[in-house]
C-alpha cells in the first residue's frame, strides 16, 4: 500500500498504531543563541541565561536549543543592544542600563537610582504598565524584552580608601554602571563604565579608586575585597535591578505561539531562580568576605541625601527633554509612591521587629 492510500484509508490514529510516522508531521529542530553581557565566572548574571536555555529545551522536549555565549565571545558586552537589533544574534540576556548612553530610558527596564526595589519592581512589570510601556519603547529598535532576572538591593562597592564625607567624593573615580554615575557626578565622582570582567585590574592598578558591583556572593568571585578593602551599603542606585532577556522581534514573530509562550515561562522561571539564589547565597558570601578582611561601612547620610537630591533634578531634566523618558517615569515614579507608602505599613515593620530579634 503507497503512503497517500494508508493516510486517506487510515488516518494519523492508524498510521502511528501501524508504526508509520509521516514525514510532514516531524518538527525540525530549532537553533538560537543568546548572548550575555557577562563572564560565565558569574554563574547568577550569567547563568540565568543558562537557567532560561535549559528550561525552554526541557519544555520542547529538546526541540527549541538555544546556546549560551559569554561577554566577548560572539560580541561585547555592551554591543549585545545593536546585535539583537540588527538580528546579529537572536536572543541576549543584559541589564538594560548599560545602554542609558543611547537612551536613557533603557534604565527604567533595570534600575535607577532611588528607585523601584525587586518586588516593586516585578509588580510593576507584570501587574502595572511597565511591561506595557517598555515594549512601546523596545520596538523601535525591533527587540521585544522579557524579565529576566534581579539581584535585589545591591551593595555599594569597593573603595580603596573610606568615604566619609561629601568632599571625598569629589574627583573619586568610579566604576558604576548606568545612571548611577549620572546622578553622583554634581557630586564630585568621574564615573567610570567598564565591564564587570575588567574591574579587578582597574582597581589593582589604581586606574579606578572605586568600584560597585552586585553583592557579596558575585563580588567575593571577582575577589574585589583584595585590591580594596572598605565595602559600603547600601547601593542606593540600584534598589533592585531588573535583567532583561531581549529577543529580535522579528524572529520571535516568526515563532509558534507555543514556543512565544514557552519563551515567556522560560524567562519568568528564570527571573524568581535568579532573585531565590542572590537571597539564599549572599549570607554566607559575606561572613567570608568579612572573614578574609573587608571592612563594611554604611554611606553617610549626607551623601545619600545629596545623590538623592541629584536624582530627583535629573529625573526632571529628562522629563523636560525625553519624551519617552517623560512617558514611562510618570507612570513609574506614580507606582514608586504608591508602593513605598504601602511597604512602609505592613513589610518595613514587620521587618524591622525580626532583624532586631535574636534568632
Amino acid at each position: 500500500m503507497d503512503r497517500r492510500s494508508l493516510i486517506k484509508n487510515t488516518g494519523i490514529a492508524g498510521i502511528l498504531a501501524a508504526g508509520v510516522a509521516p514525514a510532514v508531521h516531524a518538527q525540525a529542530t530549532l537553533r538560537w543563541r543568546i548572548a550575555s553581557s557577562f563572564p560565565k565566572s558569574l554563574d547568577t548574571l550569567f547563568g540565568v541565561a543558562d537557567v532560561f536555555a535549559k528550561k525552554v529545551s526541557d519544555m520542547t522536549g529538546g526541540k527549541f536549543v538555544i546556546t549560551t555565549h559569554a561577554a566577548g565571545e560572539l560580541m561585547p558586552a555592551f554591543g549585545v543592544l545593536d546585535g539583537v537589533s540588527n538580528g546579529t544574534v537572536e536572543m541576549a540576556g543584559t541589564a538594560p542600563y548599560y545602554f542609558f548612553g543611547k537612551d536613557p530610558t533603557y534604565a527604567l527596564d533595570c534600575a535607577i537610582p532611588f528607585g523601584l526595589n525587586s518586588r516593586q519592581m516585578t509588580a510593576w512589570m507584570y501587574d502595572g504598565n511597565g511591561l506595557k510601556l517598555m515594549r512601546e519603547f523596545y520596538a523601535k529598535v525591533g527587540i521585544v524584552n522579557f524579565p529576566m532576572g534581579n539581584t535585589g538591593v545591591q551593595m555599594g562597592g569597593w573603595f580603596r580608601k573610606e568615604v566619609k564625607t561629601l568632599a571625598d567624593m569629589k574627583g573619586l573615580k568610579f566604576r558604576i554602571g548606568g545612571f548611577g554615575g549620572k546622578v553622583l557626578e554634581p557630586l564630585g565622582v568621574v564615573p567610570q563604565n567598564i565591564p564587570g570582567g575588567e574591574i579587578y585590574q582597574a582597581l589593582e592598578k589604581g586606574t579606578i579608586d572605586a568600584a560597585e558591583w552586585v553583592g557579596p556572593y558575585d563580588d567575593l568571585k571577582l575577589g574585589l575585597n583584595k585590591v580594596a578593602p572598605h565595602y559600603y551599603f547600601p547601593g542606593f542606585w540600584e534598589v533592585g535591578p531588573q535583567l532583561a532577556l531581549y529577543v529580535n522581534q522579528k524572529a520571535f514573530e516568526g515563532l509558534s505561539g507555543e514556543y512565544k509562550a514557552i519563551i515567556e515561562g522560560a524567562a519568568a522561571y528564570a527571573h524568581t531562580d535568579m532573585q531565590a539564589r542572590y537571597d539564599y547565597r549572599n549570607h554566607d558570601a559575606l561572613k567570608t568576605l568579612l572573614s578574609q578582611g573587608a571592612k563594611m561601612h554604611q554611606f553617610p547620610r549626607e551623601i545619600m541625601a545629596a545623590a538623592f537630591k541629584s536624582s530627583q533634578q535629573v529625573y526632571s531634566d529628562l522629563s523636560d527633554t525625553n519624551p519617552a523618558w517623560k512617558k514611562i517615569y510618570a507612570d513609574y515614579s506614580k507606582y514608586r509612591r504608591e508602593a513605598n507608602t504601602w511597604f512602609s505599613f505592613a513589610e518595613n515593620t514587620m521587618d524591622s521587629f525580626m532583624q532586631k530579634q535574636k534568632l
